[in-house]
């Protein structure tokens, strides 16, 4: 098939800088898929609403959910539980067209309970701006280090706003591990010095991150596209509820595991074929780590070594 001039040039500069934004320019290795081991909940059932109530939508029987961010307010869900370990996944799907400076998160955090010491896993999707780069930030918070976080940032291999994709968080005594479709993009392994040890609320938020988001508020969101509207499905919680235990209806109780549940071989170690993923994803699509970061960390933290 003949392409035309202009897709043509299109194609063969998205081939020479090997960009991100141009689509689905790389192929992931092939790697187990986790969340097919996990059964789906009910948000309705799972999560309450704890800001612009307006600007949620449950669809589907409380399968799927919209969330909107606009010039009023955006939108979050908290888990009715906290959990002490577990498997936490959400399949979504992003705002499409110019979205500098709107943040799509899915994240676990006790800040609630533990104001100056809490723990936090955060998955950050940050709207593209001009230079139209999808990226993804995950960020740590543990043991009272709150002050400087642990982010590191990576370029997506998709587009994530034309269909769903999985964004895990695998969290037990033996490591976190934050993974995309299923392939692990990062892992911190236990450790005393530096470890995310409390329980922790699940949290489903758009928000407007101008300021922090785009280099200081350079391109910050612009309401004229609004509304902003993120997309989920196919959540999955598996792990440890923490006292107090909120009511769980009874027919999903059986989605709700015993703190052995998520520590078979298949969640408290990678496989190789999982390392070499993360290899993969780490050399190809990172291009920001706190480990790398000197003028931050004069002294690297213990688990850069």
């Amino acid at each position: 098939m003949e392409l035309p001039l202009l897709s043509l040039s299109f194609f063969l500069l998205c081939m020479f800088f090997a960009a991100p934004s141009c689509g689905t320019y790389y192929t992931p290795p092939s790697v187990p898929r986790l969340t097919d081991l996990v059964p789906n909940v009910s948000i309705d059932q799972y999560f309450a609403k704890i800001f612009g109530g307006a600007n949620i939508q449950l669809m589907s029987n409380g399968s799927s959910l919209n969330l909107t961010l606009n010039k009023l307010s955006g939108a979050g869900l908290v888990s009715r539980n906290k959990y002490h370990y577990g498997f936490f996944s959400a399949s979504i799907k992003l705002p499409s067209g110019f979205t500098s400076g709107v943040v799509v998160a899915f994240y676990l955090s006790n800040a609630d309970v533990y104001t100056h010491s809490h723990d936090e896993i955060d998955i950050e999707l940050l709207g593209h701006d001009k230079r139209k780069d999808w990226v993804i930030q995950t960020n740590m918070y543990a043991n009272g280090s709150v002050k400087t976080g642990r982010e590191e940032k990576f370029y997506l291999w998709f587009d994530p706003s034309v269909k769903y994709h999985d964004y895990t968080i695998i969290w037990n005594k033996y490591h976190t591990v934050f993974l995309v479709d299923n392939v692990p993009i990062r892992e911190l392994r236990n450790s005393e010095a530096f470890y995310p040890s409390k329980p922790m609320s699940v949290f489903v938020t758009i928000w407007d991150g101008s300021e922090w988001a785009t280099h200081g508020g350079k391109y910050p969101v612009d309401y004229k596209y609004a509304p902003y509207v993120a997309s989920f499905e196919e959540m999955e919680i598996n792990g440890s509820i923490s006292p107090p235990i909120a009511t769980v209806p009874s027919s999903s109780k059986t989605n709700v595991s015993s703190p052995d549940t998520v520590e078979g071989p298949e969640f408290i170690k990678l496989s190789q074929q999982q390392i070499d993923a993360m290899d993969w994803a780490r050399r190809k699509l990172m291009f920001y780590s706190y480990c790398k970061d000197t003028s931050r960390y004069k002294v690297l933290p213990p688990e850069c070594k």
